[in-house]
C-alpha cells in the first residue's frame, strides 16, 4: 500500500491544505513551513480561553461554561485550515486539527468520563455543506482521544450567517436557540472548530446544564483573539 501511494504521489502529489504547495513525503499531513508557522497560543485566562483581556475584562465571565481552551490563535495557518474544512469540504483536514488539539489537551480535561459534544449546525447550512464541520472534527478528536461522541444538541434557530457579526450581535436575544434532545451524558466537553465570541458556545453549555449535565470545558481548535 504505501509503494502504491508513493507512486500516486509522485504522479499526483498531495497538496498542504493550508497553502496548497505539493507535500514532498507521502506521510506528511502539513507543509513544513505552515507547521513552523502554526500560531500556538500562549496560556491565559481558563475562563474565556485568552492569553489576555482587554479593558472590559474576562467577555466569558456571565457565560455558562467554566472553563474554554483552544491550542490555537484563529489567524494564518490555523484560519486556512478551518476555512479548508468548512468552505473547500476538505474533510481529512479535520484529523489534523484534532491532532493539533489531542497533542496539547490540558490534562485536567481529559478526564476519561467525559464525552465529546459538538456544537451542532443549522440545518439548513448543514444540508447546504453535506456535513457538519464541528461533528467532523469532533469525531476525529474522539479517535485520538478515545471518547464517545454524543450528538445531543440540536440548533433550532435559523440567524444569518455570523461571519462579520460583532459581540452584541451574536448575542441578542432570540438569535441562537439550542436544544437537548435524548438522554445526554452527565459530564461533557462541548467542541467546535473556532471559539469567537463564545455565543453560541455559551447558548450550547447553557441548554446542556439546564439538562443537569456537567461541561467539564469548551474546546475548540482556534481562538479568536
Amino acid at each position: 500500500m504505501r509503494a502504491l501511494a508513493e507512486l500516486i504521489a509522485a504522479v499526483a502529489p498531495p497538496a498542504c491544505p493550508a497553502c496548497r504547495r505539493a507535500l514532498t513525503r507521502v506521510d506528511e499531513r502539513l507543509c513544513r513551513a505552515c507547521t513552523m508557522a502554526l500560531p500556538w497560543l500562549r496560556p491565559g485566562c481558563p475562563r474565556c480561553g485568552l492569553p489576555h483581556h482587554r479593558g472590559d475584562g474576562c467577555p466569558a465571565a456571565a457565560a455558562a461554561f467554566s472553563r474554554a481552551w483552544a491550542p490555537l490563535a484563529y489567524e494564518g495557518v490555523a484560519r486556512r485550515l478551518v476555512a479548508a474544512l468548512k468552505f473547500r469540504a476538505a474533510l481529512p483536514v479535520a484529523d489534523v486539527m484534532a491532532a493539533h488539539m489531542a497533542a496539547h489537551l490540558p490534562a485536567a480535561l481529559r478526564d476519561p468520563a467525559a464525552a465529546l459534544v459538538p456544537v451542532p449546525a443549522q440545518r439548513a447550512r448543514r444540508r447546504a455543506r453535506g456535513f457538519d464541520p464541528a461533528g467532523v472534527l469532533t469525531a476525529a478528536l474522539a479517535r485520538r482521544l478515545d471518547r464517545p461522541v454524543a450528538a445531543c444538541l440540536v440548533r433550532e434557530d435559523r440567524a444569518a450567517r455570523q461571519v462579520g457579526t460583532g459581540r452584541v450581535g451574536r448575542r441578542e436575544e432570540g438569535r441562537l436557540s439550542v436544544r437537548v434532545r435524548g438522554s445526554p451524558p452527565s459530564l461533557v466537553l462541548l467542541v467546535d472548530d473556532v471559539h469567537t465570541t463564545g455565543a453560541t458556545l455559551d447558548a450550547c453549555a447553557r441548554a446542556l446544564v439546564a439538562a443537569d449535565v456537567r461541561v467539564l470545558a469548551v474546546v475548540s481548535y482556534a481562538r479568536t483573539l
